[in-house]
C-alpha cells in the first residue's frame, strides 16, 4: 500500500489494476473520469447510466449525466497515456510472431515492413536496423531517442518513454496537445488554437502546469491532513466497536447465566411443589382406600344378613321362623345400630398460588442499563482516561456480581427493586432499540422476533452472495423437561462479506465450508475451482492450490492437510497444494459430503448409501451403513458432519430426515417431523455442546435440534436477513457461518 506522503511509481501504475475498469474488469477503453475522480470505460458508463443521473460503483456518489451523454465526461488523458505505453510494449504489427518496421512501407520497402529491432521513443514507431540508422542521420529526427526494442518491451525505458510521450488531440488526429486555453480551461493543439480560441489567452502546457501545480499540491496536502484525521477517527471508532462487542458478549453471557439460574430455581420450585402435591395425593388416597375397604366389608355383612332373613321369611315354615326369630332380630338390631352413613372424611383440595409478579406483564426479571462511553483521546492512558477507568473499575468492583459487565440485573423475587433496577427501567426503552439497530434482531422467547420499542420501525438487512457469521454464546445445556421452555441459543450477528475475488471469472458457487485454523474458514468455490481462505471478519487470506481441473465440492480441514471431494474422487492435499493421495468414489452419486472427525486425523465421506472413513495415509479405516443392513432402505447422506461426542450427523435425502449415528453406524437419533416443512434437509453443523443446526433452504431457515435429534425451534429465519442459505459450518464451536446464494 502506498502511503499518503509518497508518490506511486510508473511501474506500480502499469503493473497494478489501475488501468482496469472496475465495471467490466477489463483494460480501460475510452476512459472517462467522473467528478469523484473514478475512471471507467465510456461504454460501461453508458450501460450504467440511469436516465439523467449515474451512480459511481465505487464511492456510491450520484452525479448528473451531461446533456450530451456520457461521452461529455472528461477524457482521462493520464490513463490514455499509460494505456498507450502499455499497448506499445505489448502490441504492434506482427509478422511471423515478430514486430514489423513502421517506416519500410513508407519509403518503398515491402508492404508489410521488415523485422523491427529498435524503437523511436519520440515518434512511437518500431524500426528495422536500416531505418533506425537512417532515423539518427536526418536533420528533423537526429535528436530523437532510438532504443533497443527488446529492452523497450522489457520495460527498461518506460520512464524515458513517458517523458517524451505527448497527448494527442481527439479532434485532430496526429496533432499533439500543446496549449491550455485559460478562459475555457481546455487543452488545445495547434489546429484548435487557430479557431475558435484565436483571441483567447493561452499558455504552453509546461507553463500552465507550473502555474497550477502549487494550488493542487496545497489542496492535496489538505486532503492528506484530513486522511490522517480520518484514519485516527476510524481507529477510535473500531476500538469503540471492539469494546462494544466485547462488553455485549459479556452482557450476553450474563443474560444467559442469569436466565439459566432463574430457570433452574424455577424448575427446583416446580419439582418441590409437584413433590408436595404427589405426597398429599398419595396420603389422601391411602386414607380413602382404608375407609372404602371398611365400608365394603360392612356392606357385605349387612347384605348377607338381610339376604338370610329374607330367605327365612319367604321360604321357612312357621316353626322354623319362630325358632330363628330371636337370632335374626338380634343381628338386624345390631346392624341397624352401626353408623352406616358416616360423614365425609376431611379432604384438603390443593390450590396453586402464583406470585403476583409472575402475572404482571410489566414485571421484567432481567434489565439492561447503558452508560455513555466516554471518548478516549490519544495519550490518555496515563492521564484522565486512566483515572476514569479506575473509577469505572471501582464501581464495577463495588457492584454485585450479577450487575457487572453491562448492567444485567435480575429482578428481586419479591418484586422489590433496587435503585439500579429502577434506573434500568428508565433506560430500557432506548437501550433495547439501540442494540436492535446495531446488531442482529434477537428472537423472543416464543421463537418470534422481539417487538421493537420506541416507535421506530425494525431494520431488516439482506446479504446476497455473501458469507454471514453468527455468534451464539453460550449454549445452554439442555436440562430435563425444557422442551418448549424457550431456553435456546440466540443468534448475535457478527459480520457479512462477499467471497468473489478480483481474479474470479465467474460468480462464486459455494458448495463447501469448514473451519481452517482459529477464527478462519475454508470456502469451496466450485464455479471458480478454488479453495479460498477467509478470516471471520472477511479478510481474504489467499487460496489452497487444488490439482488442475478439479472443482472442489465438499471440504474438510484435518490436522495438517485438507480433504475435499471433486467429481467421483476424494483428495487429500497439503496446505501448499501437494496431493498426498486420491481415492475413487462411486459414480452413482452426484456429490460426496466430506467431514473431519474430532480427532483431526481421519476424514469421513458419504458414498452411495454408506459412510467410509480414511486415515491420513489413505487407508480405509472403517465403513458402515447408517442403521445397518437391516435399516429401512438405503440412505443418501448429501450433507455430513461430526459432533464433539464422536457421532456422525447427516442429511438423508432418501429418507428425508436428519440421522445421527455412532461410530459403528448405529442410529442414536433421527428427525423427520413437521419441522422440516416438507423440505429436504440441508447442510448440518454441530456446536461444542452437541446442538445441531440444520439448514432448510426452501423456507429460508436454520433450525436447532438437540443432540438426540429432537427439534427445539428456529435459530435463523428470513427475519434475520437469511436468503437461500446453502451450506454452513461451525467455527471454534460457537460461530455459525452461513453461505447465502
Amino acid at each position: 500500500m502506498v502511503s499518503h506522503g509518497s508518490s506511486p511509481s510508473l511501474l506500480e501504475a502499469l503493473s497494478s489494476d489501475f488501468l482496469a475498469c472496475k465495471i467490466c474488469l477489463e483494460q480501460l477503453q475510452a476512459p472517462k473520469t467522473l467528478p469523484c475522480l473514478h475512471t471507467y470505460c465510456q461504454d460501461c458508463l453508458g450501460q450504467l447510466a440511469d436516465g439523467s443521473r449515474i451512480r459511481c460503483p465505487e464511492c456510491r456518489e450520484t452525479v448528473p449525466v451531461p446533456p450530451e451523454g456520457v461521452a461529455a465526461f472528461k477524457t482521462n488523458f493520464f490513463v490514455n497515456g499509460l494505456l498507450d505505453l502499455v499497448k506499445a510494449r505489448a502490441c504492434g504489427d506482427l509478422r511471423a510472431g515478430k514486430p514489423a518496421c513502421a517506416l519500410c512501407p513508407l519509403v518503398g520497402g515491402t508492404s508489410a515492413g521488415g523485422p523491427a529491432t529498435a524503437r523511436c521513443l519520440d515518434c512511437a514507431d518500431d524500426l528495422c536496423q536500416a531505418c533506425a540508422d537512417g532515423h539518427r542521420c536526418t536533420r528533423q529526427t537526429h535528436t530523437h531517442r532510438v532504443v533497443d526494442l527488446v529492452g523497450y518491451r522489457a520495460g527498461w525505458y518506460d520512464e524515458e518513454a513517458r517523458e517524451r510521450q505527448a497527448a494527442q488531440c481527439p479532434q485532430h488526429p496526429g496533432e499533439a496537445l500543446r496549449f491550455l486555453c485559460q478562459p475555457c480551461s481546455q487543452l488545445l493543439c495547434r489546429e484548435c488554437r487557430l479557431d475558435p480560441h484565436l483571441d483567447h489567452p493561452c499558455l504552453p502546457l509546461a507553463e500552465a502546469v507550473r502555474a497550477r501545480r502549487p494550488g493542487l499540491e496545497e489542496l492535496l496536502a489538505g486532503v492528506d491532513s484530513n486522511l490522517v484525521e480520518l484514519e485516527a477517527a476510524r481507529r477510535v471508532e473500531k476500538e469503540a466497536l471492539a469494546r462494544l462487542r466485547e462488553q455485549a458478549a459479556r452482557a450476553g453471557t450474563q443474560v444467559e447465566e442469569a436466565a439459566e439460574g432463574v430457570l433452574r430455581a424455577l424448575l427446583a420450585q416446580k419439582q418441590e411443589v409437584l413433590g408436595q402435591l404427589r405426597a398429599h395425593v398419595e396420603a389422601a388416597e391411602e386414607a380413602a382406600r382404608g375407609r372404602l375397604a371398611e365400608l365394603e366389608g360392612r356392606e357385605q355383612v349387612a347384605r348377607a344378613a338381610a339376604a338370610f332373613a329374607r330367605r327365612v321369611l319367604s321360604l321357612g315354615r312357621e316353626a322354623e321362623i319362630l325358632s330363628l326369630e330371636g337370632a335374626i332380630a338380634q343381628r338386624l338390631r345390631q346392624l341397624q345400630g352401626c353408623p352406616w352413613a358416616p360423614g365425609p372424611a376431611p379432604c384438603l383440595l390443593p390450590q396453586l398460588e402464583l406470585h403476583p409478579g409472575l402475572l404482571d406483564k410489566n414485571c421484567h426479571l432481567l434489565q439492561l442499563s447503558f452508560e455513555e462511553q466516554q471518548p478516549q483521546k490519544d495519550g490518555g492512558k496515563d492521564g484522565a482516561g486512566t483515572q476514569g477507568g479506575e473509577e469505572s473499575q471501582s464501581r464495577r468492583e463495588d457492584a454485585p456480581k450479577t450487575e457487572r459487565q453491562g448492567g444485567v440485573q435480575p429482578q428481586a423475587r419479591d418484586g422489590a427493586q433496587t435503585p439500579k433496577e429502577e434506573k434500568a427501567q428508565t433506560t430500557r426503552e432506548d437501550g433495547v432499540q439501540t442494540l436492535e439497530e446495531d446488531r442482529a434482531q434477537i428472537p423472543h422467547e416464543d421463537g418470534g422476533p422481539q417487538p421493537h420499542r420506541g416507535g421506530r420501525p425494525n431494520k431488516k438487512k439482506k446479504f446476497k452472495g455473501r458469507l454471514k457469521s453468527i455468534s451464539r454464546e453460550p449454549s445452554p445445556a439442555l436440562g430435563p423437561n425444557l422442551d418448549g421452555s424457550g431456553l435456546l441459543p440466540r443468534p448475535i450477528f457478527s459480520c457479512s462479506f462477499p467471497t468473489r475475488m478480483p481474479g474470479d471469472k465467474r460468480s462464486p458457487r459455494i458448495t463447501g465450508l469448514c473451519p481452517f485454523g482459529p477464527r478462519e474458514i475454508l470456502v469451496a468455490d466450485e464455479q471458480n475451482r478454488a479453495l479460498k481462505c477467509f478470516s471471520l471478519n472477511g479478510d481474504y487470506k489467499g487460496t489452497v492450490p487444488v490439482p488442475e481441473g478439479c472443482s472442489p465440492c465438499s471440504v474438510a480441514a484435518l490436522q495438517s492437510a485438507v480433504a475435499f471431494s471433486a467429481g467421483a474422487r476424494l483428495y487429500l492435499i497439503s496446505p501448499d497444494g501437494e496431493v498426498q493421495w486420491r481415492r475413487a468414489l462411486s459414480l452413482s452419486q452426484a456429490s460426496h459430503a466430506v467431514a473431519a472427525l474430532p480427532s483431526g486425523d481421519r476424514v469421513a465421506v458419504s458414498v452411495a448409501g454408506h459412510v467410509e472413513v480414511y486415515n491420513m495415509e489413505g487407508s480405509l479405516a472403517t465403513r458402515f451403513i447408517p442403521g445397518g443392513k437391516a435399516s429401512r432402505g438405503l440412505r443418501a447422506l448429501v450433507f455430513l458432519t461430526t459432533s464433539p461426542q464422536g457421532h456422525f450427523v447427516g442429511s438423508d435425502w432418501q429418507q428425508n430426515s436428519v440421522v445421527i449415528c455412532d461410530g459403528l453406524g448405529q442410529v442414536v437419533g433421527e428427525y423427520k417431523g413437521p419441522g422440516l416443512h416438507g423440505c429436504q434437509p440441508g447442510s448440518v453443523s454441530v456446536d461444542k455442546k452437541g446442538y445441531i443446526f440444520l439448514t432448510l433452504r426452501e423456507v429460508n431457515k436454520v433450525v436447532i435440534l438437540d443432540p438426540k435429534g429432537s427439534l427445539l425451534g428456529d435459530f435463523l429465519t428470513a427475519y434475520h436477513g437469511l436468503e437461500k442459505p446453502r451450506v454452513t459450518t461451525m467455527v471454534d464451536g460457537r460461530y455459525l457461518v452461513v453461505s447465502l446464494s
